[in-house]
């Protein structure tokens, strides 16, 4: 095979804030992890495996930020994960043989669909990988198919942030918790939201990082003018590469009105049995608050622009052929990409496509199947693009223009309005003066033991939990806006408590101990990072 004419990079974040409370038997927000697990992470892991085994020839890009990581790796949230895929599986063999009948037979493929996947996401989870999916993505990157970055420790919005320290401590710590859960050291990040800011950059080269990523427009803005546009990395002043989002990819599959996810054959994300069941055979199934939500059993396709009433039954067959159309429409779209921007480069252009990894399996259920058709048709319907690494093209392509990147996000408008707004900018007088109060503590205390470095690193937790950009965004978004004020408020009240503790020498050890439970990430955490 000759050598490509282009690159693709794809980029999956996959991220959720931490959400784990032990206080409660089960706790409704905890859902958003499991779902995430059945519907994103296994599917994924489980068609890389599958390429990785068949010996087909990929490379994907995927950060786990620290908190997915943490939680993905909590036995406790193992445990109850196992506990809900368990009733899942109960209920899916009760809608097998529901289906059975002619009165629903049209509902029977995709009930045998939901049955298969369940059985398959159980032996995945539990047998394969021993209810740890770290360890799974932990073995692909070692295996050399895989490439794991991480992010900003609790997805922190950087720019927001008025302290150095605060900055320096997102990343140092998250970069002490990946080398923790994958034993080396990270070579890229995705920085929370793509916020960049002046001098980010020089945070992530004194921690080692190699490249980071932004929207479009924070290389296009940058200074001087990109020569290769987007279609290249640059390398930052501080001598660390970023790469920039390519919006044309990007529109095929995130547009609301043109992205393949819309397609009319595709599975209807908003109707669901947790809804439509009679409710005496979905009670059991529930949370114990008995209202209905929805639970991921899924009998109809989008069909078109209709009411939720008006959708036609899913047809698995059909979709699963739509979503290989779609990939070799991908890939045909980039390729004539490449060869028209050959032209103008001297150097492989490279097509950096990043997007949530939610996207694929739970917005999109048949998003992993969009990926693994990709990947089977780029090994071997095609010479022209060849997927790669960050790593890997830098490795190969170490000589780049330095340009000094814009501030930017990814977020609606391309800058920070989405996580500082009227809904939520009470939060930010509160944030920063945890950031200065932990500086202060840090500072004071730098070589605490015993209970006084228990609650200084406690300490750090609660403003780390507290920085987590989810809260700003649900604000913003309107969807949990209780949830997100209640978590917010909870741990900027608890580090003021611990701050007064600390600062008078009066630590309460059964508070701190209760907050020690509740608030249990990053156990290899040391405060002095905000020294």
């Amino acid at each position: 095979m000759s050598d490509p004419i282009g690159y693709l990079s794809l980029v999956l974040h996959a991220h959720l804030p931490y959400i784990r409370h032990p206080e409660h038997d089960e706790f409704l927000e905890e859902d958003w992890l499991f779902e995430a697990m059945s519907e994103t992470y296994i599917p994924l892991l489980d068609l890389y495996e599958r390429l990785l085994n068949e010996g087909v020839k990929f490379r994907i890009t995927m950060s786990v930020t620290p908190p997915l990581a943490e939680m993905l790796a909590d036995p406790l949230l193992q445990s109850r994960y196992e506990r809900r895929l368990n009733k899942h599986a109960e209920l899916a063999e009760k809608e097998v043989h529901r289906t059975s009948k002619k009165s629903a037979s049209e509902f029977h493929e995709a009930a045998l669909q939901n049955r298969d996947i369940i059985r398959n996401t159980l032996r995945i989870f539990r047998d394969e990988h021993n209810r740890n999916l770290v360890n799974g993505f932990r073995k692909l990157q070692d295996a050399g198919v895989l490439e794991i970055i991480t992010c900003c420790a609790t997805h922190g919005f950087l720019p927001l942030m008025i302290t150095p320290n605060a900055r320096r401590a997102q990343i140092q710590i998250a970069k002490t918790n990946y080398e923790k859960h994958f034993g080396r050291a990270p070579r890229g990040v995705w920085l929370a939201e793509c916020a960049y800011d002046h001098g980010v950059d020089e945070l992530l080269e004194e921690a080692g990082i190699n490249y980071f990523f932004v929207d479009s427009h924070g290389i296009l803005f940058g200074t001087p003018r990109p020569k290769y546009g987007v279609f290249a990395p640059v390398l930052c002043p501080s001598n660390t590469a970023a790469f920039a989002r390519d919006m044309e990819s990007s529109k095929q599959v995130w547009s609301r009105d043109a992205g393949y996810p819309g397609d009319v054959e595709y599975r209807e994300f908003y109707r669901d049995l947790g809804y439509d069941a009679p409710y005496e055979d979905i009670r059991p199934y529930l949370h114990g608050d008995g209202v209905r939500r929805n639970i991921g059993f899924k009998y109809y396709r989008i069909t078109g622009d209709v009411d939720l009433s008006e959708k036609q039954p899913y047809r698995p067959a059909i979709a699963r052929q739509r979503a290989a159309d779609h990939a070799g429409n991908f890939m045909f779209n980039r390729q004539h990409q490449v060869q028209y921007l050959r032209e103008f480069m001297d150097r492989p252009p490279l097509i950096v496509a990043p997007y949530d990894a939610e996207l694929y399996g739970h917005w999109w259920f048949e998003g992993p199947m969009f990926i693994e058709y990709l990947f089977r048709k780029m090994a071997y319907d095609q010479s022209e693009i060849q997927s790669i690494t960050p790593s890997e093209y830098l490795n190969t392509h170490p000589v780049l223009q330095t340009v000094q990147p814009a501030p930017s996000s990814w977020g609606d408008k391309g800058f920070y309005e989405v996580w500082l707004n009227g809904s939520n900018d009470w939060i930010y007088r509160h944030l920063h003066q945890c950031e200065e109060r932990m500086i202060e503590l840090a500072g004071a205390h730098p070589s605490a033991d015993g209970i006084q470095r228990r609650a200084l690193n406690q300490a750090a937790r609660e403003l780390l939990l507290a920085q987590s950009s989810d809260w700003a965004f649900i604000m913003t978004t309107a969807t949990a806006v209780p949830y997100a004020r209640r978590r917010t408020r909870e741990h900027v009240h608890r580090f003021h408590n611990l701050y007064e503790q600390i600062k008078s020498a009066q630590i309460d050890e059964n508070y701190l101990k209760e907050l020690e439970w509740k608030d249990s990430i990053f156990q290899e955490l040391d405060y002095r990072v905000y020294a």
